[in-house]
């Protein structure tokens, strides 16, 4: 069975999640629950923590099953 990509974003950052490679989205929850939320829908809340603190837990993913990628801001013309 192929499980889509979930994506969510923030005006910063997008994550993504592929559920067929997952091996224990228990680990992110427990060591960053504000933003990786077992029981509620959407489970990703971008908006629970600081930027940095959510790029961090993404980088320690065991199976490569979240990604994710800032967004560049483009700079204003006068």
């Amino acid at each position: 069975m192929n499980a889509p990509l979930h994506k969510y974003s923030s005006s910063d950052l997008t994550v993504t999640f592929e559920p067929k490679k997952c091996i224990n989205a228990e680990r992110c929850a427990r060591e960053l629950s504000s933003v990786f939320r077992t029981s509620v829908i959407p489970w990703i809340d971008l908006e629970g923590a600081p930027m940095q603190k959510i790029i961090k837990q993404v980088r320690r993913c065991p199976s490569g099953a979240l990604s994710c990628s800032v967004k560049e801001t483009q700079p204003q013309s006068a």
